[in-house]
Protein backbone atom coordinates (compact mmCIF):
# COMPACT_ATOMS: atom_id res chain seq x y z
CA UNK A 1 0.00 0.00 0.00
CA UNK A 2 1.10 3.58 -0.93
CA UNK A 3 -0.17 5.42 2.05
CA UNK A 4 1.39 8.95 0.97
CA UNK A 5 0.21 8.37 -2.83
CA UNK A 6 -0.04 11.28 -4.58
CA UNK A 7 1.23 13.68 -1.74
CA UNK A 8 2.73 16.55 -1.51
CA UNK A 9 5.40 17.08 1.07
CA UNK A 10 8.01 19.70 2.38
CA UNK A 11 10.86 18.15 4.77
CA UNK A 12 13.32 20.59 6.03
CA UNK A 13 16.68 19.20 7.22
CA UNK A 14 16.45 16.55 4.20
CA UNK A 15 19.95 17.24 3.19
CA UNK A 16 21.64 14.21 5.38
CA UNK A 17 20.75 12.21 8.37
CA UNK A 18 16.90 11.35 9.69
CA UNK A 19 15.38 13.96 7.11
CA UNK A 20 17.16 12.10 4.03
CA UNK A 21 15.77 9.17 5.21
CA UNK A 22 12.15 10.46 5.56
CA UNK A 23 12.45 11.99 2.38
CA UNK A 24 13.00 8.81 0.88
CA UNK A 25 10.57 6.65 2.30
CA UNK A 26 7.97 9.40 1.72
CA UNK A 27 8.88 8.67 -2.16
CA UNK A 28 8.95 4.93 -1.68
CA UNK A 29 5.33 5.85 -0.33
CA UNK A 30 4.36 7.39 -3.05
CA UNK A 31 4.65 11.01 -2.31
CA UNK A 32 6.41 13.72 -4.08
CA UNK A 33 8.44 15.85 -1.97
CA UNK A 34 10.79 18.66 -1.61
CA UNK A 35 13.75 18.36 0.00
CA UNK A 36 14.71 21.54 1.65
CA UNK A 37 18.34 22.36 3.42
CA UNK A 38 21.14 24.69 3.87
CA UNK A 39 23.34 21.77 2.83
CA UNK A 40 23.03 22.55 -0.80
CA UNK A 41 25.68 19.21 -1.37
CA UNK A 42 23.50 17.06 0.25
CA UNK A 43 20.31 18.25 -0.79
CA UNK A 44 21.28 17.69 -4.45
CA UNK A 45 22.63 14.18 -3.58
CA UNK A 46 19.37 13.47 -2.21
CA UNK A 47 17.36 14.21 -5.00
CA UNK A 48 19.81 13.13 -7.25
CA UNK A 49 19.41 9.68 -5.53
CA UNK A 50 15.90 9.96 -5.17
CA UNK A 51 15.09 11.11 -8.95
CA UNK A 52 12.40 13.09 -10.16
CA UNK A 53 9.70 13.07 -7.49
CA UNK A 54 11.94 14.90 -5.67
CA UNK A 55 13.40 18.76 -6.25
CA UNK A 56 16.06 20.78 -4.16
CA UNK A 57 15.62 23.79 -2.50
CA UNK A 58 17.76 25.90 -0.46
CA UNK A 59 15.93 27.20 2.71
CA UNK A 60 17.07 28.38 5.99
CA UNK A 61 14.07 28.17 8.41
CA UNK A 62 14.87 31.09 10.80
CA UNK A 63 14.47 32.96 7.74
CA UNK A 64 11.00 33.81 6.53
CA UNK A 65 11.58 34.35 2.59
CA UNK A 66 13.33 31.23 2.59
CA UNK A 67 10.10 29.11 4.06
CA UNK A 68 7.91 30.45 2.12
CA UNK A 69 10.11 30.02 -1.14
CA UNK A 70 10.10 26.19 -0.01
CA UNK A 71 6.48 26.18 -0.15
CA UNK A 72 6.57 28.21 -3.23
CA UNK A 73 8.51 25.71 -4.57
CA UNK A 74 6.29 22.92 -3.34
CA UNK A 75 2.65 24.64 -4.80
CA UNK A 76 4.98 25.48 -8.41
CA UNK A 77 6.54 22.00 -9.17
CA UNK A 78 3.78 19.73 -7.76
CA UNK A 79 0.87 21.87 -7.79
CA UNK A 80 0.51 22.18 -4.07
CA UNK A 81 1.53 21.17 -0.61
CA UNK A 82 -0.14 18.80 1.13
CA UNK A 83 2.57 18.06 4.01
CA UNK A 84 5.42 20.32 6.10
CA UNK A 85 7.68 17.78 7.82
CA UNK A 86 9.30 20.34 10.03
CA UNK A 87 13.00 18.05 10.57
CA UNK A 88 15.49 21.19 10.93
CA UNK A 89 17.29 21.81 13.22
CA UNK A 90 20.45 23.57 15.04
CA UNK A 91 21.86 26.06 17.92
CA UNK A 92 19.74 28.88 18.05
Amino acid sequence: MMRLQDKVAVITGAGWGFGEAMAKRFTAEGAKVVVADINDDGGERVVSEIGDNARYVHADVRKGADVANMIQTAVDTFGRLDILFNNAGGPA
